[in-house]
């Protein structure tokens, strides 16, 4: 009897044993289980940002321009950054952002230099962030916090010439020795024949003159191109001619020291019509031409850029022949509202 119960007591202590182990073996599979759970969110976190910033870091196909804002203009920015530019990621397009792209447009032929996001240059953008950067360099051509230089008049001259929205006036100069390098002559009508550099404008503007007067050809107008590009040192004979003439605070009321004339962009174009014998004279503004350039240049990317009562903020007389090239949305916006380009760009 007692053996049995031996036998008994002995059975139950290894089914104890047994049912203790299993019991531990299930307890451990379990935590172990437990902690490949918890870790894998940690791990698909890890893997969604990863795969987060390698989305981020690609050229954003919107097209963009100084003063946008939004989610566009920061990936722009950050993808600006990851081939070596120092710009902030603030998602706002400004001076340094247009900098940078202006910078990166002059180191290739294919694009052009004006501080505009377009197709293109998210293309070439794209190129650079997944292949070989071959001989580019972020900051090759304009640099960043260049040393502030001041032309003769006492302008700050601009570090970013190109700039399709480059404010040129008595407050902000170009560069001595800046000369647009997409010079070409648009297809207009013109009231001489000489081949002259005035004739001359940058293709962008050029081509957008072209279809200006195409469309106020249609509309039966009788338009002529006068005076574009000017270089600075035509500017600096002009303007030493008007001071010797009239004195110098006078000529600097209707003529501008060298550095400071728009017709250096290669952005503007004077015009004017047969009816003031082709001169440039405020008569213009009421000339069947001037009337409509002024309601129709904003069209082609164009502005009165001295518009009347509004000479306490350029500082030059009324002049509705003065057109400058800045883009349709700018363009719109400015002539829209009746406001002066000082006032677009610095946001009043």
């Amino acid at each position: 009897m007692l053996k049995r119960k031996g036998r008994v007591i002995t059975i139950l202590m290894v089914l104890l044993l047994l049912f203790t182990g299993c019991s531990m073996q299930t307890s451990k599979e379990a935590q172990q289980e437990n902690t490949s759970e918890e870790s894998s969110p940690a791990n698909t976190d890890i893997n969604t940002d990863s795969e987060k910033n390698e989305k981020e870091v690609k050229a954003p196909s919107e097209e963009l321009q100084k003063k946008d804002k939004g989610e566009p203009v920061r990936r722009l920015q950050l993808a600006l950054q990851s081939i070596g530019y120092d710009v902030k990621e603030d998602g706002i397009y400004n001076t340094e952002t247009t900098l940078a792209v202006t910078d990166l447009q002059l180191q290739f032929k294919e694009l052009k230099a004006t501080g505009l996001y377009d197709k293109e240059t998210s293309k070439t953008l794209q190129k650079l962030l997944t292949t070989d950067k071959g001989d580019f360099k972020a900051y090759k051509i304009l640099a960043k916090n260049k040393d502030v230089q001041k032309a003769n008049g006492g302008a700050t001259v601009l570090q970013n010439p190109y700039d399709q929205l480059a404010l040129v006036n008595k407050q902000h100069a170009l560069p001595a020795d800046y000369i647009p390098e997409d010079l070409v002559t648009p297809k207009v009508r013109f009231p001489f024949t000489e081949d002259l550099p005035k004739k001359q404008m940058r293709q962008v503007a050029a081509t957008a003159l072209e279809k200006m007067f195409a469309a106020a050809d249609k509309a039966g107008l009788d338009l002529f191109a006068q005076s574009g590009y000017r270089s600075y040192e035509r500017q600096d004979s002009i303007f030493a001619s008007n001071v010797n003439e009239h004195g110098e605070e006078a000529a600097n009321k209707f003529s501008a020291r060298p550095g400071e004339s728009e017709h250096q962009t290669g952005l503007t174009m004077d015009v004017t019509s047969p009816d003031i014998n082709y001169g440039l004279t405020i008569e213009f503004g009421k000339t069947d031409e001037g009337k409509w350039i002024k309601k129709h240049a904003a069209e082609y990317g164009f502005i009165i850029r001295y518009p009347k009562g509004k000479e306490n903020i350029t500082k030059y007389q009324y002049e509705p022949w003065h057109l400058r090239f800045v883009g349709k949305e700018a363009a719109k916006e400015i002539m829209t509202k009746g406001i002066t380009l000082e006032e677009y760009v610095k946001g009043k």
